[in-house]
Formats: C-alpha cells, structure tokens, sequence
C-alpha cells in the first residue's frame, strides 16, 4: 500500500495531463518515428523565443545549459532542470526511507510518478517566477511577467509530456537523455563549425584567424589556447573534446567479472560483470544540479540585494558575489569550472577548489546512490540468487555472494565517482566543447541507445528473443 504522502497526490492525478501506454506492439520503425517527433519539437522549442521579452541578463553558467538542454531567452529557457530536480528529491526521499513507496507495486509506481510531475510543475514554477522577480528579464509591458511566466509553466508540461511519451513505450530510451544528448551535440557542433563572429573553431575561427582587416583582435594563442572567457572555442578544447570521448569510451567497458553458476544447469557457466563507473555518471549530474542551483540562488538574492560589492553583505560574500551579472566570489564562484587554461591560470586557487568539491560531492552521491538506487551488495546478491546464479564451490545461498560483492562494489563505486569527477574537471579547464559533464553524459547516453537499438532490432527480427529479453 502506498505511505500517506504518496496517497496525498491521487486525487491531483486525475487533472494532470498523461500519455496513455500503448495498447498494442509498437512496432520498432514506429519508435524510431515517435522519437525523431519528440527530438524535433525540444529542437524547435529551444529556438522559440519567450513572447513579451525584451532581453534577459548575460549569465557564466552556459555549461550547466547544455547539461539541461535550455537555453536561454527561448521557450527552453528552464530546460529539464525542474524534472530532474524533481525526481532526485522523490528518489532522494524514496531512498532514504522518508517517504514509503514499493516500486514493485503498480499503485505506488503510478502514485510516484503522478508526484513527480506534481514536483515538476510546482518546481518550473517556483524557478520562472524566482528568474523574474529577480530582475533576470526586461520587460516594457505591464503584463509581460505574467505571461512569460505563463509561458514558462506551459513549456515544462510539454517537456514533461514528451520525456513521458518516449518513456511510456511510444518511443525508445528516455526523453530526458534523448534533450540531453541533443544539447550536448548541438554545443559541440557550433562550437566546431560556427562561421558567426569567429564562434566555430574550424569555420569562424579560421575564418578569422586568416582574416587580413587590420581591426582584427582573433590572434593565433587565441585560436589554439582559447581566451579567459567560458565556451570559447580552441584548438586544445577540440583535441581535448576528442580524447575525452575516447577516454570515456574506454571506461565504460572497463568492468571486473566475477565467475558466475546456473543451478539449475549443471555445468553452464556464466560472469557476472561489475563495471567500473559502477552507478555510470549519474554522481556528476547530482553534482552539476547542486552547483546549479547554488548559482541560481545566489544569483536570486544578489539581484534582490541589489548586487553589493564583495565584503559589504554576508550573505552574499558566502553565497555568491556578482560583477556585472559575473561571479566573483563565494560558494558561486567556487563550484562554476574555469573551463579554459587561462581561467585556470589566471586563478589556480579556484581551480583546486572547485575539482576537490567535485570530487568531494561525486565521491558522496556515488554512495549516496548505492542505497538509494537498489546497486548495493544486498541487493544485488538477492537478485542474482533470484535468477538462480549462484557463486561456484560455495553453497547456494546469498550470503556467499553478499560477502565477495562487497569486497568490489563499495571500492569501485568511490573510484568510479572519483574517475568521472576528474574527467570532466580537467576537460573543462581544457575547454572541451559541451562541458566535460556534458561529454560524458553524451557518452554514456549514446551507449544505452546503441544497446536498445541492438535488443528491439533483434526482437523485431526474432519475436521469440522477446521472452528473453524480458519483453
């Protein structure tokens, strides 16, 4: 039965809008239509401008944008933010056992996700209206806050309805990986090939750099190393982007097998892998959402404040200090990546601190989720020995298999969390194209997809691997 608050949010259920599962096989070229569909209105709707807006303030959190597929000034002005907010506190909750939901009940998984979307709506709001009392747009109407608002809580449904057609079974995978994958190859691509105002390192920027105009400030430091400014497209951030894929790449077949019996076939043996970046890269997301939001409040309260200088306010002296809509100081300063070689040169300080909060918070979460997320040693011993496997030369029981999981997933998982937090630390102070997070969720979205693809070809192909396969 589902715990008190869950059963708070079923009578909102029946006003929210909802994607209904499909009643028949959705077949696989069908998928591959309704994804595309879906991909197409996220894209269309990061290039619809907010109605009413004049203009909004110039920001250094672009990286974070390009992990939540907005982008700013459009209709995708708050992206997935608010969704994925949403979801990590109920998990968060779930997890920690302060609020009772039994996943393996269809009553409480329908109750969770009617609170998710509550949790969406309510955050998309609560965050387009904190961005305008703050001062963030300009606005010459007196109803124009209204309807940017208005505006605002309109796109979040939308966004949340797409994720929710690809995840009811219409489309494949996720939607909310599918915008961010979009996002990140979209920043990578302009970033490469931009010809405006040297914007892209092998159309603009050489374009540029080979111009003769004497008025011309593009110089060729400029085009290898970058300049002090975030999301400046160079040389070494191209090379970098390319070795950080492949890096990735590498890491995510890294794995430890342990030997694995049937027991109800004698003889069949089997391994059961145990990957390196063991809970993927879920740690840095958790990480980027909490700088995020560090910068979006204090943003908020400095705006509120008027933006004190540094050292008159000490709240925004700890929370954030802004100089010309940049920060300068405080927790905002701290947890935003230099992202370019010479921010890290002009401020080395800041780079140390910002890598070993990261590694600090990756290292945190990754254990954080062990429990949360159902991947620790108990659980899965239980689950292994569920599906009849069992530990070769020991007795069936999920003690044995309990007891060698542990040697390996508590020390992976740190080091995993601890891998991944560097990555994309140093691939930013590289100045990598769409984030070092970016490249990395980037990654590891495109292998899920390369898997699903793989399992719903061959299910199409042989109907009979359905049973297999779980389908």
């Amino acid at each position: 039965m589902a715990g008190r608050f869950l059963s708070l949010f079923r009578p909102i259920g029946r006003i929210l809008p909802e994607i209904k599962k499909p009643e028949r096989k959705v077949k696989f070229n069908e998928k591959i239509f309704w994804t595309a569909l879906v991909l197409l209105v996220f894209l269309v709707m990061t290039e619809i401008p907010l109605y009413g807006l004049e203009s909004s303030q110039g920001e250094q959190f672009n990286a974070m944008r390009v992990i939540f597929a907005s982008n700013r000034g459009t209709l995708m002005e708050l992206g997935i933010g608010p969704i994925v907010t949403a979801g990590l506190i109920l998990q968060l909750l779930s997890g920690s056992s302060l609020i009772k939901c039994d996943m393996s009940n269809p009553e409480d998984r329908g109750l969770f996700t009617i609170a998710s979307k509550v949790f969406s709506i309510v955050l998309t709001g609560v965050q387009a209206g904190a961005y305008i009392l703050a001062g963030m747009y300009v606005t010459t109407s007196t109803f124009a806050p209204a309807v940017i608002l208005l505006q605002l809580i309109a796109a979040g449904i939308i966004v949340m309805l797409l994720d929710e057609l690809v995840q009811k079974g219409w489309g494949l995978g996720s939607g909310i990986s599918l915008f961010i994958m979009a996002g990140v190859a979209q920043n990578v691509f302009w970033m490469t090939f931009n010809p405006a105002q040297g914007g892209g390192l092998l159309v603009g920027g050489l374009s540029s750099l080979l111009s003769s105009t004497s008025n011309s400030t593009y110089t060729l430091s400029t085009w290898v190393i970058g300049s002090a400014s975030a999301g400046t497209a160079s040389l070494i951030g191209f090379i970098a982007t390319i070795a950080t894929f492949l890096v990735t790449i590498y890491l995510n077949g890294v794995r430890i097998e342990l030997p694995m019996s049937y027991a109800g076939y004698k003889g069949f043996r089997s391994k059961y892998p145990i990957k390196l970046l063991y809970v993927s890269n879920l740690p840095v997301i958790f990480a980027s959402a909490l700088f995020a939001n560090v910068y979006f409040f204090s943003q908020l309260v400095s705006n509120s404040l008027k933006s004190p200088p540094p050292g008159t306010n000490i709240i925004t002296d700890v929370l954030g200090t802004y100089v010309n809509g940049t920060s300068v100081g405080g927790l905002a300063y701290y947890t935003a990546s230099p992202r370019s070689i010479l921010g890290v040169a002009e401020d080395p300080l800041r780079a140390v601190i910002y890598l070993g909060i990261l590694i600090a918070f990756c290292a945190v979460f990754s254990l954080v989720w062990l429990e949360v997320g159902g991947l620790g040693p108990n659980k899965v011993a239980q689950q292994l020995m569920d599906s009849g496997m069992q530990i070769p030369g020991y007795r069936r029981s999920s003690k044995p298999i309990e007891l060698i999981l542990k040697r390996y997933i508590p020390v992976v998982t740190v080091l995993g969390g601890i891998i991944i937090a560097l990555i994309a630390g140093f691939a930013d102070f590289l100045g990598v194209f769409g984030s070092g997070t970016g490249i990395l969720l980037a990654v590891g979205i495109i292998y899920q997809y390369y898997e699903l693809l793989m399992r719903e070809r061959a299910a199409e192909m042989y109907p009979a691997f359905r049973r297999i396969l779980g389908e």
